[in-house]
């Protein structure tokens, strides 16, 4: 447990996490455990740190998708090649709940920090392992990205339209989802931790058992009916565009000021509601398309039906007409327009703290915390860390052992107890 006393507000306070984790995945399961608490301490390289600062990097050192993936966490720098850094991260694990990491398998039992070193110096640590292709089976050893696990798992398939090659969605969406599991079995396993412990049954360690997240089978498991279609059917998905397969009308459709929206009219008692409100009630009483099958035959019909009425107004006309009616409908928001609506802001999910953007602090909005437990979204803490921000704090203050950080000399002994050298204050 922590030492830091306990946040009660946020359901993972008390816990410790040790990061090891670069780019999005770990990364994104470490963030959602600091979101709710958990003191997350994110070991970085030596100078560089995590390449995730230098993607997407518009001006400074530390990119914006640096500072809200890994927002609430403590950087600290070490080099895992040496002894000196493993013995300061067994230290840590030593007096941690849980570890994530995301480097390819083997990397860490050839570093020695392999399952059973984990867990001879922590018997109850929970471990998350996050890879391309998990750590078993053929491809285990094989490198990867979200892109190749969204191609593997059989996602980049379904996205774009038919007559064109794949497309991608414009996220890491793979990695989000592997972090979500991550986290996810994290959780479950800190629950099983607890369980043994009320019923004195005896711990189960990373020599044990590991969380074992794939990046392509998080996917995978994303794809609804895709194999058990073909496998009862032979049916093979294909691409449909901004629609989705078998369910109509649901569609983007353009409007006369250049806007677009969204409106899923699909199911059988909106359908006739919203074939009125566009002043088609012919369509709404025709019997071939009382169903959805019966609509998804004539798709293209009805989708320019819809749009010959939405091309004719603009789009804040659209989503009144269509709210009035009750068919579910909503703007194609860009990021100008989410830190400006009511709703993102009743709920505080657009959140504005100050960061450095490259020589100047400005105010920057980053999104707030999912799920919100009660009526609006946690606080945020401190955005991403800059590199190493938090070594003399874990290192000296936490651990007790010689500092290797910037603000303490080579030859210098770092006090933990001096107040010039000492531990800050987590913000």
């Amino acid at each position: 447990m922590s030492a830091a006393g306990p946040d009660r507000e946020r359901p993972l306070a008390g816990l410790r996490v040790v990061e090891l984790g670069n780019f999005i995945a770990a990364p994104t399961a470490g963030r959602l455990l600091a979101d709710f608490g958990a003191e997350v301490v994110k070991i970085e390289r030596p100078r560089t740190g995590d390449e995730l600062r230098n993607w997407r990097l518009y001006a400074g050192d530390t990119s914006m998708l640096y500072r809200t993936i890994n927002r609430g966490k403590l950087s600290v720098e070490l080099d895992l090649r040496t002894q000196e850094g493993r013995d300061t991260v067994l230290d840590l694990v030593a007096r941690s709940d849980a570890l994530v990491e995301n480097f390819r398998p083997g990397t860490l039992d050839r570093w020695g920090l392999d399952a059973a070193t984990l867990e001879r110096v922590n018997p109850e640590l929970v471990v998350a392992r996050v890879s391309a292709f998990g750590q078993t089976g053929p491809l285990s050893a094989r490198p990867g990205f979200a892109a190749v696990a969204e191609a593997f798992g059989g996602m980049r398939e379904l996205v774009g339209e038919a007559d064109r090659p794949p497309a991608r969605v414009g996220v890491s969406i793979g990695d989000s989802i592997a972090g979500l599991y991550a986290a996810f079995g994290v959780v479950m396993s800190l629950f099983d931790r607890e369980q043994r412990r009320r019923l004195a049954a005896p711990p189960v360690g990373p020599a044990a058992r590991h969380i074992d997240v794939a990046l392509h089978e998080a996917v995978f498991s994303m794809m609804e009916s895709l194999v058990p279609d073909y496998s009862a059917h032979d049916v093979l998905r294909e691409r449909t565009g901004g629609r989705m397969e078998g369910i109509a009308p649901s569609n983007a459709y353009r409007c006369a000021d250049g806007q677009s929206v969204v409106v899923a009219g699909n199911a059988d008692g909106i359908f006739g509601r919203y074939m009125r409100a566009i002043g088609r009630p012919d369509l709404a009483e025709d019997p071939g398309l009382a169903r959805n099958a019966q609509r998804w035959e004539r798709r293209e019909e009805l989708d320019g039906a819809i749009e010959a009425w939405t091309g004719t107004l603009d789009r804040a006309e659209v989503l009144a007409r269509l709210e009035e009616a009750g068919v579910p409908a909503g703007p194609i928001y860009q990021a100008d327009d989410i830190v400006a609506d009511e709703q993102y802001l009743a709920r505080d999910m657009v959140q504005w703290r100050p960061v450095d953007v490259g020589g100047t602090t400005r105010e920057v909005a980053f999104p707030g915390i999912v799920p919100v437990l009660g009526e609006r979204s946690l606080p945020l803490g401190q955005v991403g860390p800059d590199l190493g921000e938090h070594t003399h704090q874990v290192v000296a203050g936490l651990l007790g052992r010689p500092c290797p950080c910037r603000a303490c000399a080579p030859e210098a002994e770092c006090d933990p107890a001096d107040p010039a050298t000492g531990p800050q204050e987590t913000a």
